[in-house]
Formats: C-alpha cells, sequence, structure tokens
C-alpha cells in the first residue's frame, strides 16, 4: 500500500473541508481508498492528510492532479501544500 501524504495551511477550516468534501479530483476513481485528516493539536491553521492507494502509479497521477488543483487554489482555500509519498512497510494494530 501507499500513502500520498499532504501538508498545507488552512485560513478557514470550514471553507476547506467544504471544498475538500466537494472532491474536484473525483478520489474514488483516482484509486484512492481510504483518507484521514489530521490537525496538530497545537496548530488548527494546518491539516495534513493521508490518502491511501494500492499502488504507486495511483498515488502518483493523483499528486500530478492535486498540482494542478493546487495552481489554481492556492491562496484561497489552502496555502503551501507539501506532499510526499510513503511506501507502508508495517501496520498493527492493539
Amino acid at each position: 500500500m501507499t500513502v500520498l501524504q499532504i501538508e498545507h495551511k488552512v485560513p478557514d477550516y470550514e471553507a476547506w473541508k467544504k471544498a475538500f468534501d466537494s472532491d474536484p479530483i473525483d478520489r474514488r476513481r483516482s484509486g484512492v481508498k481510504s483518507y484521514c485528516i489530521y490537525r496538530p493539536a497545537t496548530d488548527h491553521d494546518t491539516v495534513i492528510i493521508d490518502l491511501v492507494f494500492e499502488t504507486l502509479a495511483d498515488a502518483e497521477s493523483t499528486l500530478e492532479a492535486l498540482r494542478k488543483l493546487w495552481n489554481r487554489v492556492e491562496g484561497t482555500v489552502m496555502v503551501g501544500p507539501r506532499a510526499r509519498v510513503l511506501e507502508i512497510l508495517e501496520t498493527r494494530e492493539y
């Protein structure tokens, strides 16, 4: 499994969440199997999103689509996006 991890500032979380929920890149069709949204406990102006994929190729093509989207919306609902693709080596639940 592969994770596309995204982090950026959001000037207004509710506005950002509305944009996220509108799903402009069609996450399901892009190969996203699940996602998780985080916020640092001491920084409510930042969100971190993990998008989980079965394949590296799906993660990379989604990142490309997101970069195009970010060029259009940066400075409105989000600022300073950073992303990286991670390979899941092991998970365990207790």
